[in-house]
């Protein structure tokens, strides 16, 4: 069974930095195209990193270049979202999803709060 779970979330100051972790398991993490979208309140869900299977190429939404890394431990079974230079506009809830050609699985999502 194909399951994600997401962890790292919390409240930071504008600047700060924050690394969620997405904890893979029932499957092989290389053979996924692994993601992170968010959502803020009152706003539609959208698509901010995702780093595909094999060779791993990433992909960032305009709004997190330069500030937004994602990345992928496959001995873990993790992949990982550091993000730095942190904006209120950031505050969200972060879901990780793995998908392949059979369909997409999403975690139950971690708060990200961007505040002074």
């Amino acid at each position: 069974q194909v399951q994600v779970v997401e962890s790292g979330g919390g409240l930071v100051q504008p600047g700060g930095s924050l690394r969620l972790s997405c904890a893979a398991s029932g499957f092989t993490l290389e053979y996924y195209t692994m993601g992170w979208f968010r959502q803020a309140p009152g706003k539609e869900r959208e698509g901010v990193s995702c780093i595909s299977s094999g060779d791993g190429l990433t992909d960032y939404a305009d709004s997190v270049k330069g500030r937004f890394t994602i990345s992928r431990d496959n001995a873990k079974n993790t992949v990982y979202l550091q993000m730095n230079s942190l904006q209120p506009e950031d505050t969200a809830v972060y879901y990780c999803y793995a998908q392949d050609a059979l369909g997409i699985s999403w975690g139950q999502g971690t708060q990200v709060t961007v505040s002074s």
